[in-house]
């Protein structure tokens, strides 16, 4: 099984990462990808980037040495008396939307303590609800319980994708590895879909994904539901939010759908 997208990694704009937008580019080729994302944290992190580094990566080359690179954002899911007036239940201004392919929604700590089942539950809910998220991030996180039935039929009636996270398997978020499968294994029973990130926080462990794949291979979790198997799978999942990223990627595209197909 061979996953040709990285969807989630962080650069040395979020300060506790240690790689450059070019030590990316030269190690997602070295591990065998086509296509990688970057998606620093947004503003409620004690470490985020400030909002101009999501307007200005439209500077960065969209390809670079045959290898295509995404704008995202790794967003915060917040509790309900901390959301906007807008009640989006994340923490993406309406400002920083145009400029971004997509956003994955995560729970952290340092913005949200954990709280019950039924708290996180909702809250994750609710930020698939605000329609501008296409992943969750790292929902197998044990320190936040969820209804992972629960959260797998709003992903799917929201078409938001879950994610299973490789460094939950490593060295993040201790004692995940239980959850992440119980995920995997809802999704099956839901027959709904997945994403696949590194969480690299150093540009080597982009597009490595061995704990995570060697789960699904154990499930026997079927390719088709993988999101993130095909640059061309994961632009056209994109489409369908209405980001327009894969035509702005076509001529590239039409230049590795032989091998990634």
């Amino acid at each position: 099984m061979k996953i040709l997208c990285d969807t989630h990694s962080h650069t040395i704009a979020s300060t506790h990462a240690y790689s450059t937008v070019h030590d990316y580019f030269r190690d997602a080729k070295l591990n065998g990808l086509q296509l990688f994302s970057i998606t620093d944290h947004a503003p409620e992190m004690p470490d985020a980037p400030h909002p101009w580094h999501f307007g200005n990566m439209k500077i960065i080359p969209r390809v670079v040495d045959g290898i295509a690179m995404l704008r995202g954002i790794e967003a915060n899911i917040l509790a309900d008396p901390y959301a906007g007036t807008d009640k989006r239940y994340v923490d993406l201004p309406d400002g920083m939307l145009p400029y971004l392919d997509y956003a994955i929604a995560s729970f952290h700590e340092p913005v949200l303590p954990p709280g019950s089942k039924r708290d996180n539950t909702r809250a994750m809910i609710r930020a698939m609800e605000s329609g501008v998220i296409q992943i969750i991030g790292h929902p197998g996180n044990p320190n936040y319980p969820v209804d992972q039935d629960d959260i797998v039929r709003a992903a799917k009636d929201h078409n938001v994708l879950l994610e299973i996270n490789n460094s939950s398997f490593t060295h993040s978020r201790q004692g995940s590895e239980p959850f992440c499968t119980s995920m995997v294994e809802t999704v099956m029973k839901h027959d709904w879909k997945i994403s696949l990130g590194s969480d690299a926080h150093i540009s080597f462990h982009v597009g490595i994904f061995d704990e995570a794949i060697a789960v699904l291979r154990a499930l026997d979790f079927p390719e088709q539901n993988i999101a993130t198997r095909t640059p061309a799978r994961f632009l056209a999942f994109l489409a369908e939010h209405g980001k327009t990223v894969d035509q702005e990627l076509a001529p590239w595209l039409a230049t590795v759908v032989q091998t990634s197909a």
